[in-house]
């Protein structure tokens, strides 16, 4: 069957069936899968030139290895993703212009909109892979590929982590805890708290060998408490019976076992709902730090939507390679992509220095962006 035949069957076929639909998403996925393939093989082969010997050396099996490469290319996905995009839209409607397919489409009454729909379907479905992969899997696995690498590949069962502070200011609780392991966060081992009245004065240090998290609250073992005046001044515990307990719950304390891997975690590993919650729980940052982190959120959050936006003003500019020149096809959208990418770095550093919102400086590229890539495809109508 021929492209009119299968642009005049597209009228009266289901959408889940329409041979045109089919076709256009067979002519799109294959050029998208090679660009895919490509960019990712560049990356493991200079990831790969570095770690080649550490991982000669080691022997490590092969899923250890997969897991690695796995985790190292996750954060490059929401910028490999958008330029493999751009290259197959741009190749797919050359191809079409090419053999005039565009005009048999549209001289059998299909709209310019009903025949890159699956262009678009499919770059937003990646959209949703993105924001799923960088809020479920690369903070996480990249951390884990980080972590490979300077243990030269050796798998480290039990994660552990020494001296480690937190502050809740809310509360007036500061907390130094000696060791706790990633494997089971819920047991700390070595644990000094210190409780302050509203005024700022300290209420009571308290010190236990070890506390756990059970049933939502925290349970310390053998703990002993050193009172203080308003002043500052040791007194003697008010509440004798409660010293020797050997056990004690503190169900006011709303401190969680993940606040205290938080600290231990670089900024970059932090999930959306990890950021959000680190800002709600350190309300004593500063202004040029509540402004960066804000940004990072939303920037986090604004990134997928430029699979769409790249693959929208790239469809008009792969039909002009095809009708005008490919260079000026090719030139508009590589232009329109690198210029898309300098706006959303320029915003970065006016709203991490705290020049402009952060908020909308997070947003802004995508929204111009996608202004610019609406008025291209209109003119294409």
């Amino acid at each position: 069957m021929g492209i009119v035949e299968a642009a005049r069957a597209a009228v009266y076929w289901p959408p889940f069936m329409r041979i045109l639909t089919r076709y256009v998403l067979r002519e799109f996925l294959v050029p998208l899968v090679y660009c895919l393939v490509g960019f990712l093989g560049i990356y493991v082969l200079f990831e790969l030139f570095d770690s080649f010997n550490r991982i000669l050396e080691a022997k490590p099996p092969v899923t250890t290895v997969a897991a690695f490469f796995a985790g190292y290319i996750s954060p490059y996905l929401e910028w490999l993703i958008p330029a493999a995009l751009l290259l197959a839209a741009l190749y797919t409607m050359w191809n079409f212009c090419r053999h005039s397919e565009i005009t048999a489409m549209r001289a059998s009454g299909i709209t310019f909109l009903i025949i890159v729909r699956p262009l678009l379907a499919v770059a937003a479905a990646l959209a949703v892979a993105v924001t799923c992969i960088n809020e479920f899997y690369a903070p996480w696995a990249s951390e884990r590929a980080r972590d490979l690498r300077e243990a030269r590949f050796q798998e480290v069962s039990d994660k552990a982590f020494e001296n480690i502070p937190f502050y809740n200011q809310p509360a007036g609780r500061v907390w130094r805890i000696n060791r706790m392991s990633a494997a089971n966060p819920n047991l700390l081992e070595g644990v000094r708290l210190s409780c302050d009245r509203p005024d700022g004065s300290r209420l009571v240090d308290i010190t236990s060998s070890k506390a756990e998290y059970l049933d939502g609250m925290w349970w310390f073992f053998y703990p002993k408490y050193q009172y203080f005046d308003e002043l500052n001044n040791p007194v003697e515990n008010p509440i004798p019976t409660v010293a020797a307990m050997p056990l004690r719950a503190f169900p006011d304390f709303d401190e969680r076992p993940r606040d205290f891997l938080l600290m231990n975690k670089a900024w970059e590993y932090y999930t959306v709902r990890d950021m959000y919650h680190y800002l709600a729980t350190h309300p004593h940052l500063t202004r040029g730090e509540v402004a960066s982190k804000t940004f990072d959120i939303h920037a986090r959050l604004a990134a997928p939507f430029s699979c769409l936006i790249i693959t929208l003003f790239a469809i008009p500019a792969g039909v002009a390679t095809g009708r005008q020149s490919v260079f000026k096809g090719v030139l508009i959208a590589v232009a329109l992509f690198f210029a898309f990418y300098a706006v959303s770095i320029g915003c970065m550093v006016l709203a991490k220095n705290a020049l402009v919102p952060a908020i909308p400086a997070a947003w802004f590229g995508n929204l111009a962006f996608l202004t610019v890539g609406l008025y291209l495809f209109y003119r294409q109508r």
